[in-house]
């Protein structure tokens, strides 16, 4: 079984067969991968820790995942939730690290070993919260962007410790020397950082724009900048993810990302399936009897005890409840650093085999559970709303959380979404003197239309409360072009229990998911294909009879491309 190519068709095998199953049960994929890497490493059908696969592939998997994510991101908003970003991730880290160490100790667990544990407990693993975000469209948003902010704060606190585990005896003699790997590592990660904003400005697009051309060449100058800069990271002593997520971050005002995003995702869905079975595989089934009741108590302590810490942390700011609630939530599990450091720690000879194999399956545990709260995130703060109202400040928000509404508006368009089709919809009410208002969850593009004094709100459709301020029972028309099924669902529902009998737009991917919106009550559905198909056919007709619809339509298409988004700008 030491053939790659044998792996490679067990992996995708199993990975397969399992997928069809959670899909049918409406559960994510993650599992999936997540169980056949159990099964992988219970059955021994090959020797995971051997094999060459789960060795190398995986962690390009994470660098893809990362790189898309960063170029997704506005180092403004960035900026903007730096304080909370910073306390919400230290102070979790600081009080999970004591209350977890001291319930091992309590546990039976060793001092050192306790406290090896207790900041295993702490890390949230940020490649299954970006996969999650980005199978549900909600990477743009608040909580995404918090999140993730987060998790690369505890990624880079990660680096620091593994530094300071080995430099520790030097430091507390006080020996300068030994301690100055340290300061280095600051200084080293204040270069690659400015690095990698100085090259976005003068030295990549030039780059970019002589490439772009050829699609194919695009295509691989893109690899080329990713894995030149990760390298560049580890070279000075840094993770894949940090070199990965800089690479996408220099990227991420280039006119030419939406096209680079397109030719890399297929490749990441593969990497991304090897990486999940990996975490699957490295779960060892020796003294199971003993070890699964301090693992069902871990997994439940990550899964209960952290996600209360950010509600509280975060709720300090005046992040809406909504908002609090999905950070949390997608914050809950073990990360697969914690993996690393008790493998250090076991190295050390403080850790041993029965804390190692805990935190494992505890880890594979949370992800499993988190997973599927997080799929099923809407219908969970439904359920805890009221509750999570004590979390909530009162009488103060965030400024990303305000936006424009007027609660006296009569005869207006309901638009969700004011990014792409929404943007060019905002223009056309705005052209027609409409009354509108925009329900959209990304801070960017809110704070954009605030700029042109268009009725705004920051939210999701998921929240009830944020659908209070869009004056539903006296609106024309309801469009949503989110082409979140569930999201948009929920609106239908929400809809049939007000009792509001207006027309609805929603955008489906698919022909089944538009036979499930028509049997639900939306009005017409939004398929892209086939409106692309029938706007075509229009412009087609109309040229025939003596339109000028092609007219210098290069120059006018070249313009719109060459824009960052498609949104209202």
């Amino acid at each position: 079984m030491d053939n790659i190519f044998i792996q490679l068709a067990i992996i995708l095998g199993l990975a397969s067969t399992l997928g069809y199953i959670v899909v049918k049960f409406k559960l994510p994929l993650l599992i999936a991968y997540l169980v056949g890497g159990l099964l992988i490493a219970t059955t021994a059908i090959f020797d995971p820790r051997a094999s060459e696969v789960l060795h190398f592939l995986p962690e390009i998997g994470i660098a893809f995942v990362l790189f898309l994510v960063g170029m997704e991101l506005d180092l403004r908003e960035i900026r903007n939730l730096g304080r909370p970003i910073i306390l919400a991730g230290t102070l979790q880290i600081i009080i999970t690290t004591i209350a977890g160490s001291s319930l091992a100790r309590v546990l039976g667990f060793g001092i050192m070993e306790s406290w090896y544990l207790g900041v295993g407990l702490s890390f949230s693993s940020t490649i299954l919260v970006i996969k999650l975000l980005i199978d549900k469209r909600d990477i743009g948003a608040l909580y995404g962007k918090l999140a993730v902010g987060i998790l690369l704060l505890e990624d880079l606190l990660a680096v620091l410790l593994l530094v300071f585990l080995t430099a520790s005896t030097s430091i507390f003699g006080l020996g300068l020397q030994q301690a100055f790997p340290i300061v280095a590592l600051i200084l080293k990660a204040l270069l690659l950082f400015g690095l990698a904003i100085s090259l976005s400005k003068f030295i990549l697009p030039t780059i970019f724009r002589a490439v772009s051309r050829q699609s194919e060449l695009l295509f691989i100058t893109a690899l080329a900048w990713c894995f030149i800069y990760i390298s560049l990271s580890i070279f000075l002593g840094f993770s894949v993810v940090i070199g990965a997520f800089l690479a996408g971050i220099a990227l991420a005002n280039s006119p030419l990302h939406y096209q680079i995003q397109g030719k890399v995702k297929p490749l990441r869905e593969f990497f991304v399936t090897l990486f999940f079975v990996y975490l699957g595989t490295q779960v060892q089934f020796l003294d199971f009897s003993k070890i699964y009741p301090l693992t069902l108590l871990f997994t439940g302590y990550t899964l209960l005890f952290k996600p209360i810490i950010f509600l509280l942390i975060l709720g300090i700011f005046g992040f809406r409840k909504h908002t609090i609630f999905q950070t949390s939530l997608n914050l809950t599990h073990i990360s697969e650093f914690s993996l690393i450091l008790l493998l250090v720690g076991f190295q050390l000879k403080v850790v041993s085999q029965s804390a190692l194999t805990t935190i494992a399956l505890s880890a594979v545990l949370s992800m499993i559970i988190a997973s599927i709260m997080i799929t099923h995130s809407n219908k969970l703060y439904k359920k805890l709303s009221r509750i999570l109202g004590f979390f909530e400040r009162k009488n103060f928000k965030h400024f990303l959380e305000e936006g424009s509404s007027d609660n006296n508006l009569r005869g207006h368009v309901v638009l969700i979404g004011g990014r792409k089709i929404g943007g060019e919809l905002v223009k056309l009410l705005k052209r027609e003197n409409i009354p509108q208002i925009v329900l959209d969850f990304n801070p960017s593009q809110v704070e954009a239309l605030l700029k042109e004094k268009i009725p705004v709100l920051y939210g999701d459709m998921g929240d009830p409360e944020v659908l209070d301020g869009l004056n539903l029972q006296n609106a024309r028309m309801i469009i949503s072009t989110s082409s979140s099924l569930e999201d948009n669902m929920l609106l239908l529902e929400e809809l049939k229990t007000r009792k509001i009998d207006i027309p609805v737009i929603v955008r489906a991917e698919s022909a089944d998911d538009a036979k499930d919106f028509y049997k639900a009550g939306a009005d017409f559905v939004i398929i892209p294909e086939i409106l692309a198909g029938d706007f075509l056919v229009e412009k087609l007709k109309d040229q025939i009879a003596g339109g000028n619809f092609f007219k210098d339509r290069p120059r006018i298409e070249l313009e719109r491309l060459s824009k960052k988004t498609l949104a209202w700008e």
